[in-house]
């Protein structure tokens, strides 16, 4: 913890050197105040004509604009920081240019499509976001993180070929020492275990020469986007997938991370509610193809992957449709949010959502207030305990106007919610890493997995009954903030974009 908070310090010193530097060539050239005023005001107005120009969602780039309206040189700098750090980062053009190459991988099986023609949700997966569609699977939901933990005991045993690890948080603890002990085990029989981990996400749960550690276990590591306190502001672009890949046969995904409150071992926050997905079948060769794409912009280990593709000898009976994709702020398609909103628009009976944050733009809005004024019954259940006080009191700002156009907000009174869930019509769901929040939609790396006429979808649908059951309904007169709250939560939502 000590090393962690030494590295956080780092990091926000090197922040705090860089904005100050800035200031002071701006107070050292004080005498010329009005020409420098009238420089950043001529560079703020520019910049909002190419947000205005280029933005892919006005209620994200709206605290950007206005900061350069009243304050053009912190503006700058803010336009800088969320907006251009991409092009100058060495880690972010490795892994495009990793992408790139791979995806020549993701072919789509042409008979699949031609069954799909009318099905514009699998279309836009398959044809603008580049996932193929897949029908030779077998699914199986897990509606709480102890019973995924033990389904990735079991098949992380089994392991002959390769383990592919990939997860926002690792912490130390039962959860992590299971998971470890038959990691080293497989690494010491020849298996190829990779594990690649956030750094951000555990700068206060591993150590800075952790990977040195695995490594000499026999361990492939990888950390993620390194803090740096020159480049600070690239942070920003987390890892947030949790996927995990055994032999190429079997994959994990779902809510959870990798440490024991996932698994309700001294959770902070009351019942912590997540889930897992587990996917045996043609579907799984999606994730690798994620996992090595991510993996080779750091480390170049792997020139064909189409050798980690398993070799299924009998076909699982039709299970519907499955499509793992990923969401990347790299590209110009807004996966993850796309998903979602075409879920809802395209719902006649019922959407329920499970999210932990609900931080959401226009576009959502209006989609879920739209479907539940044309008779959808739209449920959405957030947490009853919060992680985070301050994004909680920011979350809470969007639950009046969507209660009060028709939406019904559940709070689980256990705890807390982490689960990243859509499910819709006993047809249609979705289950994967991708907040409903800026960061998830914009920011990080995340994935999901898209399910259609899959039998685990009734499954998927139980669990969120179930956990409603075990919720309060949020009143029209409880969504109403009084006025200092409501006053507090607009300017919470000016640096929405941050949080």
């Amino acid at each position: 913890m000590e090393s962690a908070v030494k590295r956080g310090a780092i990091v926000a010193l090197g922040l705090i050197l860089q904005i100050l530097l800035s200031l002071s060539i701006y107070l050292f050239f004080i005498e010329n105040i009005f020409i420098i005023h009238l420089f950043f005001a001529v560079v703020g107005f520019l910049l909002i004509l190419d947000l205005i120009r280029t933005s892919k969602n006005y209620s994200y780039t709206l605290p950007i604009i206005i900061s350069l309206i009243i304050f053009p040189l912190l503006g700058t700098l803010l336009y800088i920081i969320i907006s251009k750090n991409k092009n100058n980062s060495k880690t972010l053009k490795r892994i495009k240019k990793s992408e790139s190459e791979s995806k020549k991988y993701l072919v789509q099986d042409k008979t699949i499509m031609d069954e799909c023609m009318n099905n514009s949700k699998i279309k836009y997966l398959s044809d603008f976001s580049g996932f193929p569609v897949t029908k030779n699977n077998d699914v199986t939901y897990y509606p709480i993180g102890e019973e995924a933990y033990s389904a990735m005991i079991e098949e992380l045993k089994k392991a002959e070929k390769f383990i592919f690890f990939e997860y926002f948080i690792v912490s130390h603890g039962k959860m992590w020492d299971s998971i470890l002990e038959i990691l080293e085990e497989k690494a010491s029989q020849g298996v190829d275990v990779r594990v690649m981990y956030d750094d951000l996400g555990c700068l206060s749960t591993l150590e800075k020469k952790y990977p040195q550690e695995l490594e000499k276990k026999g361990i492939k590591c990888v950390v993620f986007n390194k803090l740096n306190a020159i480049a600070g502001v690239i942070m920003n672009n987390r890892d947030h997938r949790k996927i995990l890949i055994i032999d190429g046969r079997v994959a994990f995904s779902g809510g959870i991370n990798i440490a024991d409150e996932y698994i309700n071992i001294n959770s902070k926050y009351g019942h912590w509610k997540d889930n897992g997905i587990k996917i045996e079948g043609d579907a799984v060769f999606s994730f690798s193809v994620m996992f090595l794409t991510m993996w080779n912009a750091f480390r170049n280990d792997d020139k064909d992957f189409n050798k980690f593709k398993y070799k299924f000898n009998k076909k699982i009976k039709h299970n519907g449709y499955v499509t793992p994709y990923g969401e990347t702020p790299l590209d110009d398609e807004i996966t993850g949010e796309d998903v979602y909103l075409n879920i809802i628009n395209q719902a006649n009976d019922y959407v329920y959502i499970f999210t932990p944050y609900l931080i959401i733009d226009t576009d959502m809005i209006n989609a879920l207030n739209l479907a539940a004024k044309r008779g959808v019954d739209v449920r959405i259940v957030i947490p009853g305990i919060p992680d985070k006080k301050i994004v909680y009191v920011l979350s809470e700002s969007y639950v009046e106007p969507l209660v009060k156009g028709g939406v019904k907000i559940y709070k689980y009174k256990p705890g807390f919610v982490h689960s990243k869930v859509f499910v819709s019509d006993d047809k249609i769901a979705t289950v994967g890493t991708i907040n409903m929040d800026y960061r998830s939609l914009y920011l990080h790396f995340e994935c999901g997995c898209y399910l259609e006429d899959v039998d685990a979808i009734k499954d998927i649908k139980n669990d969120l009954i179930d956990s409603m059951k075990k919720s309060h309904k949020v009143s029209k007169k409880e969504a109403s903030p009084k006025l200092l709250k409501s006053i507090w939560q607009a300017l919470l939502r000016l640096v929405a974009p941050l949080m």
